[in-house]
């Protein structure tokens, strides 16, 4: 018995004795004459002895998209991501996932329902035709900073009006 025992048996913890059922030291009985084990193979284990489950976000995605994938093991996950984290990098997808929040990257050959997921994604700007090339830029920066024109840069603002 350690100094401070009586102090635990007062205030509801109780006495600490072996355990009847499995002989583990440290167990306690109650007022109530309730045994209280720390062994979890125990009939009188009591769940207040398990270390406490450390949370591991409680990200709720609020646009998910679910996406059914098989890993490299072959074991089916499935996940619930956020829309707007949906990214494309190469042959991969990056996605923001619950319970967690973190940023997983799955391979585009594993998912299961791919066309559903990239139905969701941004789609790729198309940038042919409708920007100006890296001369035309040039030309329309410089005589739209000086207040300037050119019979160049009135053919290209014909051509690129919301520019």
């Amino acid at each position: 018995m350690g100094l401070l025992d009586f102090l635990t048996s007062l205030f509801g913890g109780g006495q600490r004795i072996d355990c009847p059922h499995c002989g583990t030291a440290g167990a306690r009985k109650t007022r109530d004459e309730v045994i209280q084990c720390k062994n979890p193979s125990c009939k009188f284990f009591d769940v207040k002895h398990l270390p406490p489950v450390p949370t591991r976000g409680g990200f709720v995605p609020k646009q998910p998209v679910f996406i059914r994938y098989v890993n490299f093991a072959g074991q089916k996950r499935d996940f619930s991501a956020e829309r707007d984290s949906l990214v494309r990098k190469k042959n991969h997808i990056v996605a923001e996932v619950a319970p967690t929040g973190r940023k997983i990257t799955l391979s585009r050959e594993r998912i299961q329902n791919l066309h559903e997921v990239e139905a969701y994604m941004p789609k790729p700007i198309d940038r042919t035709g409708s920007q100006p090339t890296g001369r035309e830029r040039q030309i329309l920066n410089y005589h739209a900073n000086h207040g300037t024109t050119s019979p160049r840069y009135e053919l290209l603002r014909a051509k690129y009006p919301n520019w």
